[in-house]
């Protein structure tokens, strides 16, 4: 009977350890997520403004890559059995009164690569928020990037290594499903309520799986952190363009004519609502650096995230952040991105990258009427 009691003591001792242990890991939300979580929060929001949401990016960029960070940990909880209150993944989404509906599994491997989160009417309703705000999506879709851990990597490299080659990740698992996944809740919800978000890996899904819902007349709001801009199959187009028109200037020497290049972008023909995916990146990073290569001239505004696009063609929201030199794993991490001394510059119509993936929607015919919001 004593031994019993002794081992009853021994347990209780080793869960409130284990406990303890949980509350300081590093991927805790009060340990490593954003400091300035609520100021302002969605009360503040409602009762300062209905538009102050829309118009704060620093707050939605914040919340947006919380949700990305719970995919991760989704996983991670998943890979090192944390369950019920042990798990991590919930305290990111919680205060933003947000809820888990579904996980993305990859078939694959079992690992959880993405998540879908929608606007928690009760747990809004219990802190007196009554509506919505504007500009908070119904429902985000937020993707993870590679995981080093030996459950996930193989997958994970081996889609890596798919953009690498080949620039593009449509022969993915994850891209059909993520594609799947992000029509059922733009039927559901409507594609004005919806958004779509990832990190690095995951960046690079949202951008071509939202691409491809664009070539359908369907825009959904996308937020990409790192997302990556390096490819064998870049480079080599790189290569290909400069030896044309070194060949073209040398053929305008000898025939005196001019010719002009048929893939330019000049105009988009999708109707009065173009797709403007937001990027955000380090350059510092070279996964991710690249975006900021100019297309013609210059245009950076030394306005910050709020800042007004220009009239005319803006393929992408393109918010840069540049700290001198930094190291790869901080310059491509997620957490820098709710850091609370955070400075962007956001570039406009400027970058050669994205264009030249954005360009084949710019000669779609005007796609048909879609329904763009839904009650």
């Amino acid at each position: 009977m004593w031994k019993k009691g002794a081992e009853k003591m021994k347990n209780e001792v080793l869960n409130v350890v284990e406990k303890e242990e949980e509350m300081q890991h590093p991927y805790a939300f009060h340990v490593s997520g954003p400091r300035n979580v609520s100021s302002p929060n969605w009360k503040d929001l409602i009762n300062s403004s209905c538009t102050v949401y829309r118009k704060d990016g620093n707050y939605k960029r914040t919340v947006i890559a919380c949700f990305i960070q719970a995919v991760y940990l989704l996983e991670l909880d998943k890979q090192e059995n944390r369950t019920g209150e042990n798990a991590l993944a919930p305290k990111w989404w919680i205060p933003f009164k947000y809820k888990l509906v579904e996980i993305l599994i990859d078939e694959r491997d079992g690992s959880i690569f993405g998540a879908i989160l929608e606007w928690d009417r009760a747990a809004a309703l219990a802190e007196f928020v009554l509506i919505r705000p504007n500009g908070a999506p119904r429902a985000v879709l937020a993707l993870r990037g590679t995981l080093l851990k030996s459950p996930t990597i193989r997958r994970d490299i081996e889609d890596d290594l798919r953009f690498l080659a080949l620039e593009t990740l449509k022969g993915s698992f994850r891209f059909s499903c993520t594609l799947k996944a992000l029509k059922s809740i733009t039927d559901k919800y409507g594609s004005s309520n919806v958004c779509i978000a990832g990190h690095s890996l995951g960046a690079g899904f949202a951008l071509q799986v939202g691409k491809a819902l664009a070539k359908e007349g369907i825009h959904v709001e996308a937020h990409l952190f790192n997302p990556p801009s390096v490819s064998l199959a870049m480079s080599l187009r790189n290569i290909g363009e400069k030896s044309g028109v070194v060949w073209k200037r040398l053929r305008s020497m000898i025939t005196s004519t001019t010719e002009t290049n048929g893939e330019e972008v000049k105009s988009v023909a999708m109707g009065s609502k173009q797709w403007i995916p937001h990027l955000y990146v380090n350059n510092s990073d070279y996964i991710c650096c690249y975006f900021t290569d100019p297309d013609g001239i210059n245009n950076k505004t030394s306005d910050k995230e709020n800042a007004k696009p220009p009239n005319g063609l803006v393929p992408a929201k393109l918010f840069v952040l540049s700290k001198g030199k930094q190291k790869f794993l901080e310059a491509h991490g997620l957490e820098q991105w709710w850091s609370d001394d955070l400075e962007l510059q956001m570039a406009l119509n400027n970058s050669k990258l994205i264009s030249r993936q954005l360009k084949s929607l710019y000669s779609l015919p005007a796609p048909s009427q879609q329904t763009q919001s839904k009650s």
